[in-house]
Parts: C-alpha cells; sequence; structure tokens
C-alpha cells in the first residue's frame, strides 16, 4: 500500500487549496484518513480525521475553514482548505488505516508531505 499526497502549492491568504491523498495497492478498505501537518521546530499537527462512520474531527484552528472528504471508488481522501492564513504554511501528510490484501488486521501508512505556502 502507498499513499501520495498531492495539491499543495502556493496562494495568498484567503485563498483556497484542495489536497488530495491517493492510496493504491491492493487495497480492501481505507478505515481512518486522517491529515496532518508539520512546520520546522514544531510538534506535527493532527489537523483533520475521516472514520469509516463519517465522523470528522478538525483542530480547532481550522475548524470551518477546512472540509476533509472521501471517494471511496477512487480510494482518495481530500482535504479543502479555504480562507487560507500564512500560519497554515506547512508540509501537509497524510496518513491513513488500511485494509490491504488478505490481511485480517488493517495497516497504518504514511503518505509523502505536499507543501503548502500562503503569503500574507
Amino acid at each position: 500500500v502507498q499513499l501520495q499526497a498531492f495539491g499543495g502549492g502556493f496562494v495568498q491568504a484567503g485563498g483556497s487549496l484542495r489536497l488530495s491523498c491517493a492510496a493504491s495497492g491492493n487495497i480492501r478498505s481505507i478505515n481512518t484518513m486522517n491529515w496532518y501537518r508539520q512546520v520546522p521546530g514544531k510538534p506535527r499537527e493532527l489537523v483533520a480525521r475521516l472514520t469509516s462512520s463519517r465522523v470528522r474531527y478538525y483542530a480547532d484552528s481550522v475548524r470551518g475553514r477546512f472540509t476533509i472528504s472521501r471517494d471511496n471508488a477512487k480510494n482518495t481522501g481530500y482535504l479543502q482548505m479555504n480562507s487560507l492564513k500564512a500560519e497554515d504554511t506547512a508540509v501537509y501528510l497524510c496518513y491513513a488505516d488500511v485494509t490491504s490484501g488478505g490481511n485480517l488486521y488493517p495497516g497504518q501508512y504514511w503518505g509523502q508531505g505536499t507543501l503548502v505556502t500562503v503569503s500574507s
């Protein structure tokens, strides 16, 4: 199983970006999809989570601005980011709980990061 995150870029404050996290491999189901972000010198922060039962979690700093979603048919998760602020600048990483192949239990996988830069 591999996760590939993409969609980052440079945007002015107030703008929007949509990140995607595509899972590939012999996937049976993606259980929980998470988006984290990392700023140098700071702990990795959980930004948003979407469970298989459609329960959503958002960090206080992004609630009301970011929306997490998924397309199970495409094995892809998304993070729609609106009203971006300079403090949202970070490397964004996806992390998913995936059941694959003939495995009984799910495994946990990280995608590579995608850089989001917001200019003030």
